[in-house]
């Protein structure tokens, strides 16, 4: 047998091997010293002396030297903090309060979780447990089908992978020698437009057949309201925004009502109108951060460096205008930010015209839940993304954010947090470990001329970019039904790594295609592990059949969701582009 065949056995012999049930990365060394031994075999030389020896040691030395993956252990550990701190019920409980009114609210409220959960922990299998555990009895108990119950949970709990801080990304970006923060940026926008997709089709469903998921009973979407709310409001106005701004100007009536066995004092008033102005605070920092950093940030970058230029000694670069070219996207940007102000400067005005007593519990309980966590997810990113700190050092500020946000909520004992670090240590050496039997195994490949071979058969295919690209996620997908991500991205994404070049197809936008589509490697059965994540909480009257029927709709999203990147690709290469040039 020639050696380029001997690599090809060496590749479905790792896919037959793997389905057999055993360890991912133990197979990949195994297969690599086996026909690593037969590659370098030389009779003369004795058995200790073949050189596959050191190619194991030099792809282990290689594999453990990586930088990228440092950030790895401390995203982990932020995940499994904020899983074992179990900090999502009473977020769950206060968005589906914020929803009551959408069709399919608890459906929605899983999903809006299961989204902001993801990006926090990034751990598929802590999410879909855990929405599992808190939210699917809910949901069959008010009726809801248990396609769609299962469906919205296997789906939503996946996205944790999909969207930054990935571990799942800084495989990748390991793997195929790209940079962790530009595929960070890539990934943003498909994530959340994929969570978007599925929130559609929940919501179009759910409008289209009302029976699927009926309307809760009106105790269960009452908001409390405190006792001393309505006298409050009867005193000054019934719009809460208007009665508190009134109070403050004259506080007599209010230290009339009764709060409790006291009147309402000015502090009490203070932080009922703090909780008031939250969406309009969010709204308007949010513009004003964008605001900040694209043109006075970037305008004093720029002076900055003109100023450097003048300094040494070349003229006239100071008052130089600037170039049609340049004033285009300045003038289409100015366009885009003062329509979208003036859309959500409407928006607030509806929004606090009819804010009354139940819409502020609301907002004070969203902002107890999901503020904290909001504030360190974004703080998070936000650094990784504007160059303040690399990866890792992110993934530090994470893993201690995690911490706080526990401790101050008192759920996280000693107990918990030696699970969390054993866990976390548990998934560390497992990445580890598939690395070095990847790089093993990757090594021998190459050397037996397995990879030629495959790009020999491509290109001798004569096929376009488009061609390549759909062929290539064809495969990815398929794969996704027999493999876990891991392995695909592991063994199988630096097949195809070195034929981009030739297709001329940007790393960046494939790899985050490649991410959209290993969403189905969760969601495809056999191996689909959110199916048996969930199966493990549910019912016992709830069949494993079931749970795949509700989420093969979401395959389809997915695929959906590929091929509008595709066709704008800008959705995609925008913001790494805009953030670290093109």
């Amino acid at each position: 047998m020639s050696d380029p065949a001997l690599g090809l056995l060496m590749l479905g012999l790792i896919v037959v091997v793997i389905m057999m049930g055993f360890p991912t990365a133990f197979t990949l060394m195994g297969l690599g010293i086996f026909f690593g031994y037969i590659a370098f075999y030389d009779p003369s030389q004795a058995f200790t002396e073949n050189r596959v020896f050191e190619l194991m040691v030099q792809r282990s030395y290689g594999a453990m030297t990586n930088d990228v993956l440092i950030s790895i252990p401390l995203f982990v550990l932020m995940g499994y903090v904020m899983e074992r701190g179990a900090l999502v019920d009473k977020m769950f409980y206060s968005i589906q309060l914020a929803f009551r009114r959408v069709p399919a609210s608890l459906a929605v409220a899983t999903l809006i979780v299961c989204t902001f959960w993801g990006i926090a922990s990034g751990l598929v299998g802590a999410v879909v447990v855990l929405m599992g555990v808190i939210a699917f009895n809910p949901m069959l108990r008010a009726g809801y089908d248990v396609k769609l119950a299962s469906g919205v949970i296997t789906a939503g709990g996946t996205l944790g992978i999909l969207i930054p801080p990935s571990v799942m990304i800084i495989v990748y970006a390991a793997v195929a020698g790209q940079s962790v923060v530009k595929l960070y940026a890539a990934a943003m926008f498909p994530g959340f437009f994929l969570s978007f997709l599925y929130l559609v089709y929940i919501v179009g469903w759910a409008m289209i057949d009302p029976k699927i998921a009926p309307r809760l009973p009106e105790d269960q979407t009452q908001v409390p309201v405190p006792a001393w709310v309505p006298k409050f409001q009867a005193a000054y106005s019934h719009n809460i925004l208007v009665a508190l701004v009134k109070a403050l100007l004259s506080p007599s009536k209010a230290k009339q009502v009764d709060a409790g066995g006291h009147g309402i004092g000015y502090g009490m008033l203070v932080k009922n109108l703090c909780f008031a102005l939250v969406p309009f605070t969010l709204v308007a920092g949010t513009m004003a951060t964008i605001w900040w950093y694209v043109v006075i940030h970037q305008q004093a970058a720029v002076e900055a460096a003109v100023s450097g230029v003048q300094q040494l000694g070349t003229p006239g670069l100071g008052t130089a205008a600037a170039s049609p070219a340049e004033a285009g996207p300045a003038r289409e940007f100015y366009l885009w930010f003062w329509g979208i102000a003036a859309v959500l400067a409407l928006l607030q005005v509806r929004y606090y015209r009819k804010l009354d007593a139940e819409r502020l519990e609301v907002i004070k309980l969203l902002t107890s839940s999901t503020m904290p966590l909001g504030i360190l997810t974004v703080v998070v990113l936000a650094v990784i993304l504007f160059g303040i700190t690399t990866a890792t050092e992110s993934a530090a500020v994470g893993a201690a954010g995690a911490f706080l946000l526990a401790f101050h909520a008192r759920t996280l004992d000693w107990k918990r947090t030696k699970e969390a670090v054993f866990l976390t240590a548990k998934t560390t050496a497992m990445v580890c470990w598939l690395f070095v039997g990847s790089a093993l195994f990757s090594g021998v490949f190459a050397i037996l001329g397995g990879q030629a071979l495959v790009e020999q058969w491509v290109l001798s295919l004569n096929m376009s970019p488009v061609q390549f690209m759909i062929l290539s996620q064809a495969i990815i997908f398929v794969l996704g039904w027999p493999l876990e991500w891991t392995e695909i991205i592991i063994i199988f994404v630096p097949i195809f790594l070195p034929l981009l070049k030739h297709f001329n197809i940007d790393p960046i936008l494939w790899g985050t295609l490649v991410f959209v589509n290993l969403q189905a490697a969760f969601l495809s059965p056999p191996v689909a592990m959110s199916a048996f994540y969930l199966k493990g909480v549910s019912p016992p009257h709830v069949t494993l059949n079931q749970i795949f029927a509700g989420m093969m709709p979401y395959m389809l999203v997915v695929i959906l969701c590929m091929v509008i990147m595709y066709l704008w690709p800008g959705m995609t290469l925008w913001l790494p582009n805009y953030l670290y040039g093109g």
